[in-house]
């Protein structure tokens, strides 16, 4: 039986009550799948992490996950400026058994990890920030525009890698990618019509 990982159960929100983001919405994830969150700016997808991660409350409904990690969209906002990789990975994760591994699956060194954030480029920050969740072994990763910070053939190589470790957690991927949510998804939610298409 898969495990499920996210249960949202008619969920309302909007900033004001007047305009409503989110009116009875539905969603559940597994281990194991990946759904795709797609829209325009402003549309409400990064609200909707913002609530699954409980840093705001919905008006109405249920939002349940087990355990969450996330990767932003903007790496050095998640990272602290003045101290190294490995220092901020020391901070949060209790196993390193698996670092020298992935970090070869993502093509970093391990050079990388004495590194302050702005001694790397955004790509390479980003794939420590992937490898960062990762090793916080997850049951629900947020992935907000993943590989915005890539260029388009390592981005797709990045996609690549982080969807082989998929069997781990489930992956809710917001993007505005719709081809690149087309290629990975096993659904994806349209939040401007409320449509889901699997």
């Amino acid at each position: 039986m898969k495990k499920l990982v996210l249960n949202i159960n008619k969920l309302t929100f909007g900033y004001t009550k007047q305009k409503l983001i989110y009116q009875d919405f539905n969603l559940k994830l597994y281990r194991g799948e990946i759904k795709s969150v797609v829209g325009s700016s402003g549309s409400g997808k990064s609200t909707l992490f913002e609530l699954i991660t409980n840093n705001i409350k919905p008006i109405k409904g249920e939002l349940k996950s087990l355990k969450i990690s996330s990767i932003y969209q903007d790496p050095y906002g998640s990272f602290h400026p003045t101290y190294t990789i490995q220092n901020q990975l020391n901070d949060i994760i209790d196993d390193f058994s698996e670092l020298p591994f992935l970090l070869e699956r993502f093509g970093l060194s391990l050079d990388f990890l004495n590194k302050k954030p702005h001694q790397l480029s955004g790509g390479q920050l980003q794939r420590c920030s992937i490898i960062r969740a990762i090793l916080m072994k997850p049951d629900l990763l947020l992935a907000d525009e993943p590989t915005s910070a890539l260029d388009n053939i390592i981005a797709l190589d990045v996609m690549k890698v982080l969807i082989s470790f998929v069997d781990r957690f489930g992956i809710l991927l917001i993007t505005h990618d719709e081809d690149l949510a087309r290629w990975c998804s096993d659904e994806i939610i349209n939040i401007e019509n409320n449509k889901i298409r699997k």
